[in-house]
């Protein structure tokens, strides 16, 4: 699925792909936060196997022109987890709203781990 939008200019069409990079940048670029993961054992094998890099723990769903994201992250110990969530948040909305041109609808964090 795609993110599509329409202006003067003509239609602009954003893959889940690279929009789940921009949400991965962004997220690893947040004091705290450890790593992406998955929560399912099927992509952890399906992510052994392919060629192509895809950004895991990262679930992009388009509704009309709205965008919910969804992260699995492990936090590095000591840090508030609140916090941490919390910038997460508003640097993923941020930067995919500023590079779709869309409006991000929701970001559920879900904190899988802590990591020493």
């Amino acid at each position: 699925m795609a993110v599509n939008t329409v202006n003067s200019y003509g239609k602009i069409s954003v893959t889940d792909e690279s929009v789940a990079l921009i949400v991965a940048h962004s997220a690893l670029d947040v004091y705290g936060v450890f790593d992406l993961v998955t929560n399912k054992f099927s992509d952890s094998l399906r992510e052994l196997f392919k060629k192509k890099y895809k950004p895991r723990g990262i679930k992009i769903t388009t509704i009309s022109d709205r965008i919910v994201i969804d992260l699995d992250i492990i936090l590095r110990y000591g840090v508030s987890i609140n916090a941490v969530a919390e910038s997460v948040r508003r640097l993923v909305k941020y930067n995919v709203e500023q590079f779709t041109g869309m409006l991000v609808d929701s970001v559920n964090i879900n904190v899988v781990g802590v990591k020493v």
